[in-house]
């Protein structure tokens, strides 16, 4: 089953949100820049706080917190800079630390380090997850990826398809940038995830057919976006409580029948190896006399 990540700071809906199957509650710091590149545009631009990751902590017992930092940073006025905003995310008690809108080698070099110092300055374990949501991230990974200490990398289509001239989120899973993208991280054994999705009914492109893609490229975790249970309209708890178990539900059910078909194939594949090694063998031994 998929990693589900949903974005709040809001401690009761997170426990709705793990009550109902959500594994990583999202606490998103990252502010820095994001209006200049979002704005006006009909995205989530969230500021939550050192704060707010203890009050999640607090609130969830399974869930793992997922904290987004700010990109590589330093002299922002009036706020912490790199080291010190990852180091007292990981104190608050972040799970996953989240480096988004990268561009360099060097800036994940420090990431990484910044990570590494603050566990064990803190004795904490958080893992490091890359959001690669540039160009310039997607030509360096191969030489990103050889650096140590990366756990995760999530592809963020909505920064990358802009950056990328591209009328729609989506056209980087029929274009292949994705897959290609998932091929090259799959092939050094880190897990990686892609986008968000929404219910899994109505929309251009339901949400179900983005699920159904995860399964064909190998995808571990998916946000499960605004659109899924807007908090800032709906904010009675039974009613977003009834959303989650409904909606969480169904991506469950659904992941059941994808996981059949990855199966499947699996047990043909496997099925097709042995047959074939059977054959090989039969011909070795004929040839002997």
């Amino acid at each position: 089953m998929l990693d589900l990540i949903y974005i709040t700071n809001n401690p009761q809906v997170a426990k709705i949100a793990e009550d109902s199957g959500v594994d990583w509650i999202f606490v998103d710091m990252e502010f820095i820049g994001k209006d200049d590149r979002q704005g006006g545009l009909d995205t989530v631009q969230n500021h939550h706080t050192i704060q707010d990751i203890r009050n999640v902590r607090e609130a969830v017992s399974k869930s793992q917190v997922l904290v987004r930092v700010n990109p590589i940073h330093k002299n922002h006025v009036g706020y912490f800079d790199s080291e010190e905003e990852i180091g007292k995310a990981v104190e608050a008690g972040a799970d996953i630390i989240m480096l988004p809108f990268f561009h360099t080698v060097q800036e994940v070099g420090d990431f990484l380090c910044f990570v590494k110092q603050a566990n064990e300055k803190h004795n904490k374990q958080a893992k490091s997850c890359l959001l690669l949501e540039t160009p310039e991230a997607a030509i360096l990974l191969d030489e990103i990826m050889n650096l140590p200490g990366i756990d995760m990398i999530h592809i963020g289509l909505n920064d990358l398809h802009l950056a990328m001239g591209m009328t729609f989120i989506f056209q980087l899973l029929t274009d292949g940038i994705v897959e290609k993208l998932a091929n090259k991280i799959k092939s050094k054994g880190i897990k990686f995830g892609f986008g968000g999705i929404a219910g899994l009914h109505g929309g251009d492109l339901p949400g179900s057919f983005v699920l159904k893609e995860h399964y064909r490229l190998g995808s571990t975790q998916v946000i499960v976006g605004r659109s899924f249970c807007d908090t800032k309209k709906i904010t009675d708890l039974n009613e977003i409580r009834s959303i989650f178990n409904t909606g969480i539900g169904e991506i469950r059910a659904l992941e059941a029948e994808a996981q059949k078909a990855v199966d499947y194939f699996k047990v043909n594949h496997e099925q097709v190896e042995e047959k074939v090694n059977m054959i090989v063998n039969k011909i070795k031994n004929k040839n002997k006399y």
